[in-house]
């Protein structure tokens, strides 16, 4: 994913957002229908890509179950990477610490900054 992702900062923000957050890549059911592996030379994967549009898609229209935290770091992630339309007073009020932290990351890593440890460093080191 952060191969696919490499130079294009929002992209690079929603997918360490993911990494960071783990929920959904530990998730058969996003990985299956939502993450697009592209082969390589000699058939390894070289690019791993999200569908952000379809898995926000399939999250309103509640085929991904899930608490509403881990929905609204599905949304900001998809808002981050392909401007998906998210309500952030909504989304921000139901984040916990740990979460909340790795939004800022992620959009500090959109606007081209440069990440500090702090709340969120550290979660994602897949």
């Amino acid at each position: 994913m952060r191969a696919h992702a490499g130079g294009l900062f929002c992209l690079q923000a929603a997918v360490e957002l993911l990494i960071g957050h783990r929920y959904w890549l530990c998730r058969d059911d996003f990985l299956g229908r939502f993450v697009g592996l592209v082969s390589g030379q000699g058939g390894e994967v070289a690019l791993v890509m999200v569908g952000w549009r379809a898995a926000e898609r399939a999250l309103r229209a509640g085929r991904l179950p899930c608490s509403g935290g881990e929905g609204y770091v599905l949304r900001i992630a998809a808002s981050i990477a392909e401007g998906v339309a998210v309500d952030l007073g909504e989304c921000l009020s139901t984040l916990d610490e740990a979460s909340l932290g790795l939004v800022v990351d992620a959009v500090r890593r959109g606007a081209g900054r440069v990440v500090p440890g702090g709340v969120g460093a550290g979660r994602g080191e897949w």
